[in-house]
């Protein structure tokens, strides 16, 4: 039985202990490396640990707009790091990391400290914020993995929508359409993933939690500046980038 009194990280163990591990690795591989975990974590340990702290850096998202491929808020593992350490108990677990290492057959680790991606929030506030369909490409010299964890869902518009097998010619292309409620979470290679957000309607309210994870710290040169200059315009903020150390 969960209660108030264990840490997330004790949750995480005991709900990662619970699940059917087979079944979860067959539905990923089956669906090209993407598999949705409804209710991973129950809705009241988010409530009781996470809501909380999403309420709390509220005030410190930094919102862009890119037209054609993004409209809303974020918050980076900078200011996560800083101001609502909770997030970091999931991140950080080394129950989780060795779950998903086991599920993608890859060694993973934790991105470097300098990435605002690796555990970051996203705010949708505003009708009309979204992101447009996009890979979750990695800069990094091996693979990205993404984990996406619904926080706050009180939109009937703003969803997450998916095209599984884009990438691969010997399939039949599947469109899907997620809510993803508090609690659920979504696996994927970054790099074989399509997906999107569609648009927050008229008083709605969506957060979402990402980690994510690399089977190699490294990057080139070039690419880390591309990286940056995409994450401080696009997603983050300069002013980010001045909490990273």
């Amino acid at each position: 039985m969960i209660t108030a009194t264990k840490s997330l990280s004790e949750v995480v163990e005991q709900v990662l202990a619970a699940l059917d591990f087979d079944r979860v690795r067959k539905e990923y591989w089956e669906q090209n490396e993407f598999v949705v975990l409804p209710g991973f974590l129950p809705r009241e340990v988010v409530a009781t640990y996470l809501v909380p702290q999403v309420e709390r850096l509220k005030p410190l998202l930094n919102r862009n707009y890119i037209p054609g491929r993004k409209k809303g808020g974020s918050v980076s593992y900078f200011t996560v790091r800083e101001k609502a350490t909770e997030f970091l108990e999931l991140y950080r677990s080394p129950a989780f990391l060795d779950f998903l290492s086991r599920l993608v057959t890859a060694r993973l680790m934790r991105c470097p400290e300098d990435d605002p991606h690796s555990c970051a929030l996203y705010y949708y506030t505003e009708p009309g914020d979204y992101i447009g369909f996009h890979y979750d490409t990695s800069y990094y010299k091996g693979a990205r993995y993404t984990i996406l964890m619904g926080l706050v869902d009180q939109a009937k518009n703003c969803k997450l929508v998916c095209q599984l097998y884009k990438d691969d010619p010997t399939r039949n292309p599947k469109d899907l359409e997620l809510i993803t409620e508090p609690g659920d979470l979504v696996i994927f290679n970054g790099d074989k993933l399509w997906h999107a957000v569609t648009p927050l309607g008229e008083g709605e309210y969506r957060v979402a939690l990402t980690m994510e994870y690399v089977t190699n710290q490294e990057m080139g040169p070039f690419k880390r500046i591309y990286s940056n200059l995409k994450d401080a315009f696009g997603y983050f903020g300069l002013k980010a980038f001045l909490r990273r150390s």
